[in-house]
């Protein structure tokens, strides 16, 4: 059983072209069942990394802060925790997508380009049709939500996406925050080996592997490895007090 100090909020920041709702899901259940203040980042489709940062700002403002991003939203977190290591307790930073600013073959990336540029050209619900005519229904589904939300708006949302450096190996080496990464070993767009960098560079990080079925089957699944994770960290490995601590 875990302890965790109440005056953490965990702050949740969904992947590109994703909204709060699938970042609730995602890490929700887990900071229920620790006890801690959650919230969910809605972002900004004209300011998306902004709006973010901002919520993680107003969030630390209040206290200590869990931050957990998926995709971009883990980049996001990671790389507001370099620069608030007295505010932070830990990350968990799921399916990364990408090591180091040149990103012009990040799949990731190349993805949401492409699918700026056919919003624009298509249209929104055309573009949608074919995302679903080829991606996983639970995938389909949170796509089609999201994106409709964030219209029309969302091409540029896709544009800063695509051009968001990612941490660098010295970025990742330099960045002793407790961090618990989670890969997804059958994802083309989040290549696990990118996830198996990022917990080999960092200091103080552990990782978890997942399969797309199993997220898509319950999102809280990176919520709960994530933070089983951060919990299974050496104690002399953390630079500063973790949220989760064994009784």
């Amino acid at each position: 059983m875990l302890r965790t100090p109440p005056q953490v909020t965990v702050v949740a920041l969904p992947g590109t072209g994703s909204d709060a709702d699938f970042a609730a899901r995602a890490f929700g259940p887990a900071a229920l069942a620790h006890g801690l203040a959650f919230h969910a980042v809605e972002p900004d489709p004209q300011a998306v990394i902004a709006s973010c940062t901002a919520a993680l700002d107003a969030a630390a403002a209040r206290g200590p802060v869990l931050a957990a991003g998926i995709s971009l939203g883990a980049a996001i977190a990671l790389d507001w925790a370099a620069e608030h290591r007295t505010a932070v307790v830990g990350v968990v930073a799921a399916l990364p997508a990408w090591t180091g600013a040149e990103t012009a073959t990040c799949p990731a990336a190349l993805s949401a380009a492409v699918t700026a540029e056919q919003l624009r050209a298509d249209g929104l619900e055309a573009v949608i049709e074919r995302m679903r005519a080829s991606s996983p229904p639970w995938l389909a589904d949170a796509l089609t939500q999201s994106w409709r939300g964030q219209w029309p708006h969302l091409p540029a949302a896709l544009d800063e996406a695509a051009g968001y450096a990612w941490p660098s190996l010295e970025d990742l080496a330099g960045n002793d925050v407790p961090v618990a990464v989670v890969g997804a070993v059958d994802d083309p767009v989040h290549p696990v080996a990118v996830a198996e960098e990022w917990a080999a560079t960092l200091p103080s990080a552990r990782l978890h592997r997942v399969t797309l079925a199993e997220l898509g089957a319950d999102p809280a699944v990176l919520g709960h490895a994530g933070f089983a994770e951060l919990s299974a960290l050496p104690p002399a490995t953390h630079k500063q007090p973790t949220a989760l601590q064994d009784n």
